[in-house]
């Protein structure tokens, strides 16, 4: 596991981490304690990119476009 915080994580390496966790518990070599911390850390890091692709979607559905259909700028994006 990285040292690094998932909050802190790129969507990139949130990515790689979960991929990495999902393989050391489908190996089934894993002790129960570490298999419990492992799904834990799998789990925050799934929440992290899915934050990081609902971030990403917003900010290209902010994107407007001009009678072209160029892009012109960005809309304000509602946050909830």
């Amino acid at each position: 596991m990285s040292e690094t915080p998932v909050s802190e994580m790129t969507f990139e390496e949130a990515m790689r981490e979960l991929e990495s966790v999902v393989g050391q518990l489908e190996s089934g070599d894993v002790e129960l304690e570490k298999s419990i911390a492992l799904y834990e850390r799998g789990a925050a890091l799934k929440k992290r990119c899915e934050d990081k692709l609902k971030e990403a979607e917003e900010k290209v559905a902010a994107i407007t476009f001009d009678e072209t259909g160029q892009p012109k700028g960005t809309a304000p994006v509602e946050t909830q």
